[in-house]
């Protein structure tokens, strides 16, 4: 589940990036509304948390530009404005809804399990692979019928390759899936995730090609 967060505070972005990280969300986070425009355009979001009163292009006017070109995320503004007018106008606008500053952040993940639901995003989809079980809702990963317990990065790695079995996915975009887009990492970062999940389901499962990137393999030799 991907979600953008558009907020110009830097405290309060890196809060409700860590927060929503911990409950398993991927994230991304912009701090100026053209950064914003250019995120919308070059991904697929499923929820996006949009403050209003944002440098170089208001929220308002993001969320507009959004709508008009048929972007289909639920939008939850989340904003100081707590005037009736502004709610009016940013529901109007296109928000699905409106959360005023400050808020309970046990509050906004709930409204956010909310939107999702009712978008009919949130989906129990199970993925099966060679004795591989990958529950997106849940998060449980089950390897030939015993449970194995990943971490959330572990997790998005193993998911991203579940996607497209067979097929060679590159490092940079299994970083892109894990971190995001705007987000720094270590050059090695892959490789350390790639090696903790080979020990959890096996050295043979994953298969690096050499400069291309890694897949999963169709079959395991024995």
């Amino acid at each position: 589940m991907k979600l953008l967060v558009i907020e110009d505070d830097l405290m309060i972005g890196e809060s409700l990036v860590e927060g929503l990280q911990q409950e398993k969300y991927q994230v991304d986070w912009v701090t100026d509304g053209l950064a914003a425009e250019v995120a919308l355009a070059s991904n697929d979001y499923q929820l996006v948390l949009l403050d209003l009163g944002l440098p170089k292009k208001q929220g308002l006017d993001v969320l507009t530009k959004y709508r008009q070109s048929k972007g289909s995320a639920a939008i939850l503004i989340v904003t100081a404005r707590d005037a009736t007018f502004d709610r009016i106008k940013g529901l109007d606008t296109g928000a699905d809804d409106y959360l005023v500053k400050p808020f309970d952040l046990d509050e906004l993940y709930a409204r956010i399990r909310a939107l999702l639901r009712r978008c009919h995003i949130e989906q129990d989809l199970v993925l099966k692979h060679c004795g591989l079980q990958l529950n997106t809702s849940t998060h449980e990963v089950f390897f030939n019928g015993e449970e194995i317990h990943l971490s959330l990065n572990e997790f998005n790695l193993l998911l991203a390759l579940l996607e497209t079995p067979g097929k060679v996915i590159s490092k940079a975009k299994l970083e892109e899936k894990i971190y995001g887009e705007y987000e720094d990492i270590e050059s090695n970062t892959i490789e350390v995730y790639i090696h903790m999940l080979r020990k959890k389901v096996g050295a043979e499962f994953i298969k690096n090609v050499r400069g291309v990137g890694y897949k999963l393999m169709n079959a395991i030799q024995t």
